[in-house]
């Protein structure tokens, strides 16, 4: 096939990829749905327009790469701390008995040996973009039952992780050799982890601590982060999954990780595109496709039921509050876009034909679909439920006390007009969060110690996210830049107090406008003080001298005091034995 013919199959996929993309955002269904459908309408089932040769191989395959980056990078350990020990028992009981539950399906729905154990593998993830697109959507990714949902998805992505290595082996036949390729694949992840992990403390905060402020190549390094994990993965015979994956975990566990995350999820969504598109390609026709359509039909509605149970008896059995153990539940309970990631890998192995990729598929968009509307209406499904499950509550079952943002205080940028009032707001409020994307500043915060701080542009959902900007009680703003200003009038709650910084004077009445409890003008109020300073001047020269005095004390005051911070330590002791004797 011409380079040509290769670039215009690429464009197509795109094109119908992006019409069927908003059909799909009209109904609320997943854009993933859409991207695997755009593969079925163009590849063998439909109208066979694309073929999956060539330059959509290598953009799928890229695709993967991304995708596990992505995944890795949404892993921080920090988030689930509080809960760690009861999302690791959740979490391991849920891979063992949902992977037994698929493939005690699987194998009497009369699959063959090497096709179960593909099938068990494969559906016991759970939907990981759609889980945390939904529960952001909903304000309810940080709630206790966000927060479980989110570890146990950490550990299925590492059980990922390992099934995907497993299935790049040459053979599944011999038991001895699955056992031989996964201690090699165990030992070589533990050598890249342990790599990962001293890189993230030791190598990287300081490589993006002077990089981070040139946003260009901030992500540029980023990415070659990527591939050279990618190199040395393929270099100790692993996937690129493998590496790519332990990269993103590396990264996200640094304080730049969030504006990292959005700047470099657009780029992974031009490849997640193309991935899930070749998949809905290798079909091989509507009666691939259907081959198996009632026994996706009965598989889903089991496995749909029956992880709900798996997963309610696990976090009920550690002690949660019925409700969270219902919602946490009930977010986990589709077969995931991932079943389609091994399906794709088992089926290029020759594992699996393509009748049983079609009917992973067909699992796929069925559980997806329907789990998109059950999670938009855990709260309603459960007070419907409510009288039935109140016979598992009992008093010993209390739910855990989650530290997050709320009802506290934002700054955004860092400067004379922030610092100034940092104090007033900690003792008012408590909690202050300063948001700034200059290392400079963040280092500044930290050596203080005093407040919280987070890395990033907030234009960045990722960044107003991290620092809950939902449920904050006051903003002060010190940017100029309207797009920043109208987003936190947009995004903070109706009773916050919000003060910003306009240039303009039209600027100024819009931002009022939309609800603004103070906008600060710094031009006009320079030029109005000025003003007065110059009447004083010309009419009371003492009063002037006066006045001015209190500005010039504090400015020696504040350069010694910056003068004093860059001195080291040994001649500011000197300095201060001089001055005591």
């Amino acid at each position: 096939m011409s380079e040509i013919a290769l670039a215009a199959d690429f464009a197509i996929i795109i094109v119908v990829a992006t019409a069927v993309g908003l059909i799909a955002r009209q109904t609320g269904q997943p854009t993933i749905i859409a991207y695997i459908l755009t593969g079925i309408i163009l590849g063998p089932v439909m109208f066979d327009v694309v073929t999956d040769e060539g330059l959509v191989d290598l953009m799928a395959e890229l695709g993967l790469g991304f995708l596990l980056f992505l995944l890795g990078m949404k892993m921080r350990f920090e988030d689930i701390r509080e809960i760690l020990r009861p999302i690791t028992n959740v979490a391991i009981g849920q891979t063992v008995l949902q992977t037994a539950l698929a493939f005690l399906v699987a194998l009497v729905l009369g699959f063959g040996t090497t096709e179960v154990l593909v099938i068990a593998l494969a559906t016991v993830f759970g939907a990981t973009p759609i889980i945390v697109k939904v529960l952001t959507d909903k304000d309810e990714i940080t709630s206790l039952p966000g927060k479980i949902d989110v570890g146990v998805l950490i550990v299925q992505d590492i059980y990922l992780v390992v099934v995907l290595a497993l299935f790049s082996a040459d053979s599944l036949d011999n038991a001895g050799e699955i056992a031989t390729t996964l201690a090699v694949i165990f030992v070589m992840m533990g050598f890249i982890g342990l790599f990962s992990i001293a890189s993230s403390r030791y190598l990287l905060p300081r490589v993006f601590r002077r990089i981070a402020n040139n946003k260009d190549v901030f992500l540029i390094v980023a990415i070659a982060w990527a591939f050279l994990f990618i190199a040395i993965a393929e270099g100790f015979d692993l996937s690129v999954e493998v590496g790519a994956f332990l990269a993103g975990i590396s990264l996200a566990q640094l304080p730049y990780s969030k504006e990292l995350e959005d700047r470099i999820t657009p780029i992974t969504d031009f490849f997640i595109l193309v991935f899930f598109a070749s998949i809905g390609l290798q079909i091989e026709g509507v009666g691939a496709l259907l081959a198996y359509w009632q026994e996706a039909i009965i598989a889903s509605i089991v496995l749909m039921v029956g992880n709900f149970w798996i997963m309610f008896y696990l976090i009920d059995r550690e002690g949660f509050s019925v409700e969270t153990s219902f919602l946490g539940s009930i977010n986990m309970v589709q077969v995931s876009e991932f079943s389609l990631v091994v399906g794709a890998l088992a089926f290029t192995q020759g594992y699996i034909g393509s009748d049983v990729l079609g009917y992973l598929s067909l699992m796929a968009l069925l559980t997806m679909s329907v789990s998109t509307y059950i999670i938009s209406y855990n709260h309603t499904i459960y007070r419907w439920v409510k009288p039935w499950f109140s016979r598992f509550e009992s008093e010993e079952k209390i739910d855990t006390d989650l530290a997050e943002y709320k009802n506290h205080a934002i700054a955004i940028g860092y400067d004379e007009v922030t610092e100034r009032a940092l104090p007033v707001l900690e003792e008012r409020y408590g909690t202050v969060v300063v948001i700034d994307r200059k290392t400079e500043h963040i280092d500044e915060i930290e050596r203080e110690g005093r407040y919280d701080h987070i890395f990033g542009d907030f234009r960045h959902g990722e960044v107003r996210k991290a620092a809950n900007l939902k449920n904050a009680s006051f903003v002060l703003s010190s940017s100029v830049q309207v797009d920043v200003n109208k987003a936190v009038l947009d995004e903070a709650p109706d009773d916050a107090t919000v003060f910003v910084e306009a240039e303009r004077i039209d600027d100024a009445r819009d931002l009022y406008d939309r609800g603004a409890a103070y906008v600060i003008m710094s031009t006009y109020l320079t030029a109005e003080k000025l003003s007065e300073f110059l009447e004083q001047y010309v009419t009371d020269r003492a009063a002037f001298m006066d006045a001015i005095e209190q500005d010039i004390e504090r400015i020696r005051r504040e350069g010694r005091i910056e003068t004093d911070e860059l001195r080291p330590e040994s001649a500011r002791a000197e300095s201060g034995g001089e001055s005591d004797g």
